[in-house]
């Protein structure tokens, strides 16, 4: 279960971090973020955060039989 959960968490971090960079690029319109700064950074920090939850899952799904 926990495998599960952190794959799904990663992966769901991963796309809010690349959501939240294309915001802050300025390449999605319509939001508070789109031109902020701020989000270039947090973004790529969110989605890193995701990649080593999703590694973390993976490992944790191979250890279970």
């Amino acid at each position: 279960m926990r495998g599960w959960f952190l794959l799904t968490l990663g992966l769901l971090a991963v796309v809010i971090g690349a959501v939240w960079t294309v915001q802050g690029l300025g390449y999605v319109e319509g939001s508070v973020m789109t031109g902020g700064r701020i989000w270039v950074v947090i973004g790529p920090v969110v989605a890193l955060a995701g990649l080593v939850a999703i590694g973390i899952g993976l490992r944790a799904r191979r250890r279970r039989p």
